[in-house]
């Protein structure tokens, strides 16, 4: 007897697959002032301001869409997910990876080790840490099918765990895998297999996976008169203690950084949601940042090769500071250039049926 059931497919949320997009432009617009460019957080206008909630928001989105209310969660069912999730994030990521070290690289053996050794892997921990991330909700999710009765409790409590050790990374007087500790003890493996970014995201794919879950009573509390004018306030409080006030950092276990990362993807997502007739297939805008949206394994993958080099412009911004316009139009300008470059790269190799599936999984 036939046990899997295919869940039925809903329509897509256009205004989703949009942001998706614009998640993306800012990743690479990121990556093109810090690589790029090489500006330093400490002296950029945007990058501060930007990385409080550009990934994030991207490990939210991908938690939100992870959560599939129709799934029925049998142990063939885990092993199939679990099996397409290995193919799409592993094989292209190792691909890709090691052609990085060849092109890109001044020495490829010496290249691939340092990358390895690195949290970062070169740039491409993401595609690692959201299969960590996926994986560990499938077992999560098969698990919760086990249970009898149905309850929120069990998503709840593996948020705040997750938040738990998320915070734990912002601690140093107290754990050795924290930003900032002194110590001696080594975080080699951590580091080695991009476990410290699990920790540090985990929180933001539960926190989307639990948006959709409670979708109906999510749209109320975001419809709701008091709930976008007081998130306003508090990010706005937040934001500036981060980026100016240093009042409590390091402090409360980094309180306000956690809340403006939280509070920022909110409203960015709200933003989508409530202008989501602008972001429809219909529009130009809206039908371009779709594209991107659902190129975004492709882009990833692919943008770091078309990285600029251009130092000067680094220089001249640490020169010139203080223009968040001019340095964040330029960055995003550079990024959607690099975007054409990967998608144009992308199509060519998806004229192979072979390449498509193996090396962005569809």
């Amino acid at each position: 007897m036939e046990t899997n059931v295919q869940p039925v497919k809903k329509p897509r949320l256009e205004w989703l697959d949009a942001m998706r997009g614009f998640t993306m432009i800012l990743v690479v617009a990121n990556h093109v002032a810090q690589i790029g460019f090489l500006q330093s957080a400490k002296v950029s206008s945007s990058l501060p301001f930007l990385m409080l909630f550009r990934m994030p928001l991207f490990f939210f989105i991908s938690g939100f869409l992870a959560y599939k209310a129709s799934l029925h969660w049998d142990l063939p069912t885990l092993c199939r997910m679990t099996g397409k999730k290995l193919r799409i994030q592993i094989i292209p990521t190792v691909v890709f990876f090691f052609f990085f070290a060849a092109v890109v690289k001044p020495d490829f053996a010496t290249g691939v080790v340092e990358m390895f050794h690195s949290s970062t892997k070169g740039g491409y921990w993401f595609t690692l840490a959201l299969l960590y991330m996926f994986l560990i909700y499938y077992a999560f999710a098969y698990l919760e099918s086990k249970v009898k009765w149905q309850s929120c409790i069990p998503i709840l409590l593996f948020f705040v765990v997750s938040l738990l050790v998320y915070e734990s990374c912002y601690l140093p007087k107290y754990f050795w895998w924290a930003n900032g500790y002194r110590g001696t003890l080594p975080t080699t493996f951590l580091n080695d297999s991009s476990l410290i970014q699990v920790m540090q995201y985990m929180p933001f794919f539960l926190f989307g996976n639990i948006v959709h879950r409670y979708w109906h009573q999510a749209q109320q509390v975001m419809d709701s008169k008091w709930f976008y004018p007081v998130i306003v306030v508090l990010v706005v409080f937040c934001t500036l203690d981060v980026l100016k006030w240093h009042t409590l950092r390091m402090a409360w276990t980094n309180l306000p950084q956690t809340l403006a990362k939280f509070i920022l993807l909110t409203i960015v997502f709200m933003y989508f949601r409530h202008y989501d007739k602008y972001f429809t297939r219909m529009t130009v805008i809206g039908n371009s940042l779709q594209y991107i949206g659902r190129r975004t394994l492709d882009i990833y993958l692919i943008h770091f090769l078309f990285m600029p080099n251009l130092p000067g412009v680094g220089s001249f911004f640490q020169t010139y500071r203080h223009n968040f316009i001019i340095d964040t139009t330029l960055s995003v300008f550079i990024a959607l250039l690099v975007i054409v470059f990967c998608i144009i790269s992308s199509n060519i190799l998806r004229v192979s049926p072979f390449f498509k599936k193996y090396l962005f999984g569809r």
